[in-house]
């Protein structure tokens, strides 16, 4: 994997990335989150939930260069060892706290 931003220096959200950021986008964009699942309950018709989409999409995106910004190389740590060992975390518990203490999960 040879980096986790594009050209133009933006977050690329692979599937690494993303289950490396899993908690703080968990914790960050609930709301977002939590918004667009209630939409999908109340109505199957996915073109109604398009706006709620993407402003979980946004809040994604925005926490993720966040991310970059604060702690590059701790981020492009954990994320390159997830997707060394496919996404394992047990396979990458010490990227993780080096990530964690660099960015702790309650910010």
């Amino acid at each position: 994997m040879s980096s986790t931003v594009d050209a133009a220096g933006e977050p690329i959200p692979t599937s690494a990335v993303l289950m490396a950021a899993s908690k703080h986008i968990a914790l960050r964009c609930r709301s977002e989150n939590v918004a667009f699942i209630n939409c999908k309950k109340k109505d199957p018709n996915p073109e109604k939930c398009l706006d709620k989409g993407r402003v979980v999409t946004r809040c994604v995106l925005n926490l993720l260069k966040e991310l970059h910004q604060r702690c590059p190389k701790e981020m492009d740590a954990y994320a390159g060892c997830m997707y060394y060992h496919t996404n394992e975390f047990d396979l990458c518990r010490k990227e993780q706290q080096e990530f964690e203490k660099a960015f702790p999960i309650s910010e």
